[in-house]
């Protein structure tokens, strides 16, 4: 799992005007403040957690579609089938981040009753970071799981082209003494977004994360973009194989079971040629449906403390770390002290600001 390090020409801004700012600009292009809120707080979640491939810098994306009519700022999910543990919203072409939020709202009210629920959302845009859903579940005292499926960045072993997404899993339960556990990554080696922020950066890449448009690997932030990336586990050689089918699971489990677009038929990231269509599906349990209330987080517990005692390999940097600690710590960091953006991220703000008439909140060197 990554320890997230500042980027060394970042620039920091409090979380609060952050936060303030993202929703008065989400609000000048038409969406209702209820959902600005939402949309602003998954986005400052996701920088604050230091996945900046998933935080406000994919404003500008969100903007051009909204302004090319592809996504309904104002759209709001609604319930359209399901049983009691398992129901459907469409989402209205609206922002993924509400609806999501309004889907797992649903599933958590539900399982306090049924011990678990389900639900699965349609006709949806990208929604940020999947484990914030995991984790409002979690803070409820109850295992969540989220996924949803993305474009088709991804080259199922042995083709060279890209057929299906990056698909993210994201699953977080309450874990004592630790915090919570938060499982949240992509079905692909890295996400698209970890190798624009590399291009951002000027960094290279290592074999096994991408191929380029030829099927070779890719050592370049371009290269890989005008590729392909590798499903989790990188090459055949190396099990590349198991992420491809995870991958494909995602889809069965968000797209294919919701209605939605799915695999190579959903359109390019952020295009503005026609509405995403995405599928999403959130889970929730409740523990104690099958044994007493906080008997789950006490095990939960004591396995993660057996797993930090763990003897470590030589030169390893620290102990065993539990899923979800690196970004918990970012996230208290930020609390604390701000958050910090890469130059080139925080310039797409001041510009996107500009244009909107909304000035950036003043950033200082990091």
């Amino acid at each position: 799992m990554p320890v997230y390090r500042d980027p060394p020409d970042g620039l920091t801004v409090s979380v609060d005007l952050l936060r303030g700012w993202t929703v008065r600009l989400i609000e000048a292009i038409g969406t209702p403040s209820d959902i600005a809120a939402d949309v602003a707080q998954v986005l400052v979640a996701a920088d604050r957690r230091g996945i900046a491939s998933h935080g406000t810098a994919r404003l500008p994306n969100y903007v051009a579609l909204a302004e090319a009519g592809v996504l309904d700022p104002a759209g709001r999910p609604v319930r359209d089938g399901g049983r009691p543990a398992l129901v459907r919203f469409d989402a209205a072409n609206g922002w993924g981040h509400h609806a999501g939020r309004v889907a797992v709202d649903w599933a958590i009210d539900a399982a306090e009753t049924l011990g678990t629920a389900t639900a699965v959302v349609r006709n949806s845009n990208h929604f940020g970071i999947a484990g914030w859903y995991a984790l409002r579940a979690a803070s409820r005292g109850f295992i969540g799981i989220a996924l949803s499926n993305t474009s088709p960045l991804v080259a199922p072993t042995r083709s060279r082209s890209p057929l299906i997404g990056t698909n993210p899993i994201a699953i977080a339960a309450p874990a004592g003494r630790f915090g919570t556990f938060c499982l949240d990554m992509a079905t692909s080696t890295v996400p698209r977004g970890r190798i624009e922020v590399a291009a951002r950066r000027g960094e290279a890449l290592p074999v096994g994360w991408a191929i380029d448009a030829e099927g070779r690997a890719a050592r370049t932030p371009e290269a890989a973009l005008a590729g392909a990336l590798h499903p989790l586990g990188g090459e055949e050689a190396t099990a590349g194989y198991k992420g491809y089918g995870l991958s494909l699971a995602v889809d069965l489990l968000t797209a294919v079971l919701g209605g939605a677009t799915f695999g190579p038929n959903v359109i390019g990231l952020f295009s503005t040629a026609g509405p995403s269509d995405l599928g999403q599906a959130y889970t929730v349990l409740d523990p104690a449906a099958v044994d007493a209330p906080g008997e789950f987080e006490r095990r939960l517990e004591a396995y993660c403390q057996q797993l930090i005692e763990a003897p470590t390999v030589p030169d390893a940097p620290g102990r065993v770390l539990i899923p979800g600690e690196p970004e918990a710590e970012a996230e208290r960091r930020a609390d604390d002290h701000g958050v910090v953006i890469d130059a080139i991220h925080a310039q797409s703000l001041v510009d996107l600001g500009k244009r909107l008439g909304l000035p950036f909140p003043a950033a200082v060197p990091g």
